[in-house]
C-alpha cells in the first residue's frame, strides 16, 4: 500500500511540475493536458478534485499554486499525526508488555 501511495504522490508532483514548467498557472495561461503530454488518469483527477488543477474551459487546466501548497501542508500534518500515533501505540505496547511481565512474576 505504501508503494502505491508513493507512486501516486510522485505522479501528482510530476503533473504539477509539468503545468508549472509550461507556465500554466493562471486561467489565461491554461493548457490542455494532451498539449503537455499529461495522462488524465487517477493522479490528474485527484488534483482536479482537490482544486489543484482548475478548469479554465475548453478542456484547459491551470495550476492553482496556493491550493497545491495547502494540499502539501495538509499531507505533511497528517504524516506527523500518523507518526505520533504510531509512536504512542509502540510506547503503550511496551508499557503494557512490561506491566504484564511484572504481574506474572
Amino acid at each position: 500500500m505504501g508503494a502505491a501511495a508513493a507512486i501516486m504522490l510522485r505522479k501528482e508532483r510530476d503533473i504539477v511540475n509539468t503545468y508549472r514548467g509550461a507556465g500554466a498557472t493562471t486561467a489565461a495561461a491554461a493548457r490542455r493536458a494532451d498539449e503537455l503530454d499529461v495522462n488524465q488518469h487517477v493522479a490528474f483527477h485527484r488534483l482536479v478534485q482537490r482544486a489543484v488543477l482548475r478548469e479554465a474551459g475548453d478542456g484547459r487546466f491551470y495550476l492553482d499554486e496556493p491550493s497545491w501548497h495547502a494540499l502539501r501542508r495538509m499531507r505533511h500534518r497528517m504524516a506527523i499525526v500518523m507518526f505520533v500515533v504510531v509512536i504512542a501505540l509502540i510506547v503503550s505496547g511496551v508499557i503494557s508488555f512490561r506491566a504484564g511481565v511484572t504481574a506474572v512474576r
